[in-house]
């Protein structure tokens, strides 16, 4: 992989620092035994730090950790559904990142629709070497990995949709419809910030608005009843 630009707080430094890293593994295998960082603030630039492993425990390297990723069913299915609805999913560089005695590592989710040119930042994904989780921002991300949400909390945001109490589907259509008045309106005033946020939301209506039909559905046994009835 590619060496990759951070700002991030050096092991027996104080401060954080702009700094280029890059993660070592042996030859033909694919565990991490070193990184090393390139210091660029000042007078530190051009001062080279080399970063060892401990022997006796294992850190996953990035091919193996994108093998984590690949396996979530939550996020292959997520990444399959963005690709048939068009849109092109781009897997941003995965970075190593570490912290204390431990790596995190946390990878950027990008979409690129068909006819537009700038990707969107839509899911971080991170994980601990073991467990991986995704969502809409690196905090949400962070809690979910470290199980600072309820479980009921959790089930809400992988569902990535949250529905005020009282939505309906009328409403549901009409947010959808505003923010492409509004986002047809930016790109007529060249304004491209406000453009790229209604497109944003526009999206996430279109999310939840398709979830709330899929949650309105009546089942099956319920029509049996009906006709019972």
């Amino acid at each position: 992989m590619e060496p990759y630009y951070i700002i991030a707080k050096l092991p027996e430094f104080e401060e954080e620092e702009f700094i280029l890293i890059t993660p070592y593994t042996p030859s033909n295998k694919n565990n991490m035994i070193a990184w090393l960082a390139a210091r660029n603030d000042e007078e530190k630039y051009g001062e080279l730090l080399v970063y060892k492993f401990p022997k006796d425990k294992l850190s996953y390297g990035p091919m193996q950790v994108e093998a984590l990723i690949d396996q979530d069913s939550k996020i292959s299915e997520q990444i399959t559904l963005w690709s048939q609805s068009g849109s092109r999913v781009i897997r941003g560089n995965l970075l190593v990142i570490p912290i204390e005695d431990s790596v995190l590592y946390v990878e950027p989710l990008y979409l690129r629709s068909e006819q537009g040119e700038i990707p969107q930042l839509r899911r971080v994904i991170v994980s601990d070497g073991s467990e991986v989780t995704m969502a809409k921002d690196l905090d949400t991300a962070l809690r979910l990995l470290f199980g600072r949400f309820a479980e009921e909390e959790i089930e809400e945001i992988e569902r990535n949709i949250i529905l005020e109490e009282g939505t309906t589907l009328n409403g549901l259509i009409e947010n959808a419809v505003q923010y492409y008045l509004d986002a047809t309106d930016a790109a007529q005033e060249g304004n491209w910030e406000k453009y790229g946020e209604n497109l944003e939301s526009l999206e996430d209506a279109l999310e939840s608005l398709r979830s709330f039909i899929q949650q309105d559905e009546v089942p099956e046994s319920s029509e049996d009843e009906e006709e019972e009835n």
